[in-house]
C-alpha cells in the first residue's frame, strides 16, 4: 500500500476532500494519486464531441493535481484520468491504496439502489479504508483538535486498529465504547478519553456494514474500515 487516493472533481465538496487527502500523505508520508473520472451521459455521440468533455475532464484534473502541488509540503502527486463511472474506477484504485479519500458530494452519482453516491459506493465496497469528507466540516488543521471516535458499539478489529492509527498520526485522543486494552499496548502514544469528557469529534470510524446514515449525517468527516461488503 504505497499511496493515497482521492476522488476529484473540482467541485467544493472534492476541495475539502483534497485538503484532508494531502494532510493524510504527508502524515504517512506517501504519495497523492489525484483521480478523476469522465463519461459522456447522452448516448452515442461522434468522437470529436466527446473529445472537448474529455479536455474538459483534463483541465478538471489538471487544476486538482495543481492545488495539491502548490499546497503540499513536498508531497509526490501524480494523476489518474479515466474514461468511465467514477465509482467503480475509485474501487479498483483501492485495491493498490493505503487509503482513499472522497467528497460526500459531486463525482457524478449512482442509483439510489446502489447506496445513493459514489462516497456511499466507494464506502462500502472498496479494499482499503475509506474517509468520505462531508461538505464544511472540520478539515485536518492544527488548530482543530477534536477526538477521534469509534462511532460501533462493537466494532471490527480493523476498524480498531485504523482508528489506532489515525489518532496516533494527528496526536488526537480516541474514544470508543469498547474495552480497548489489546490495542493500547500496541500503541502507547495514543490518549484514550471517556466519552463524556468527549470534545468534537475530528474523525468518525465505523465499519462497512450500515456506513449511509453516518456517511449522511455525520457532523464530521468519516472513516469507513473492515472487510468490504
Amino acid at each position: 500500500m504505497h499511496h493515497i487516493v482521492l476522488g476529484y472533481d473540482g467541485s467544493d465538496f472534492s476541495m475539502q476532500a483534497l485538503d484532508w487527502a494531502l494532510d493524510e500523505a504527508e502524515l504517512r508520508k506517501l504519495p497523492l494519486i489525484v483521480a478523476h473520472a469522465w463519461q459522456w451521459p447522452y448516448g452515442k455521440a461522434d468522437e470529436e464531441t466527446k473529445a472537448h468533455l474529455r479536455k474538459a475532464a483534463e483541465h478538471v484534473l489538471w487544476h486538482g493535481a495543481d492545488c495539491a502541488r502548490q499546497t503540499s509540503s513536498g508531497v509526490q502527486v501524480d494523476t489518474d484520468l479515466y474514461e468511465g463511472p467514477a465509482a467503480e474506477h475509485l474501487v479498483e484504485l483501492s485495491g493498490g491504496a493505503a487509503l482513499v479519500v472522497v467528497g460526500s458530494r459531486g463525482l457524478g452519482a449512482l442509483p439510489r439502489a446502489v447506496v445513493g453516491s459514489v462516497a456511499g459506493y466507494v464506502a462500502a465496497h472498496a479494499r482499503s479504508p475509506v474517509i468520505v469528507v462531508r461538505g464544511p466540516g472540520p478539515l485536518p488543521a492544527a488548530t482543530a483538535r477534536g477526538s477521534v471516535v469509534v462511532a460501533e458499539t462493537n466494532p471490527d478489529g480493523a476498524v480498531l486498529e485504523f482508528a489506532f492509527g489515525e489518532a496516533e498520526l494527528r496526536r488526537l485522543p480516541l474514544t470508543a465504547t469498547v474495552d480497548l486494552t489489546e490495542y493500547r499496548r500496541r500503541h502507547p502514544g495514543v490518549r484514550l478519553q471517556r466519552s463524556a469528557d468527549q470534545a468534537p469529534a475530528t474523525l468518525m470510524v465505523v465499519g462497512r456494514e450500515h456506513p449511509e446514515h453516518l456517511l449522511r449525517h455525520a457532523p464530521c468527516p468519516v472513516a469507513v474500515a473492515g472487510p468490504a461488503g
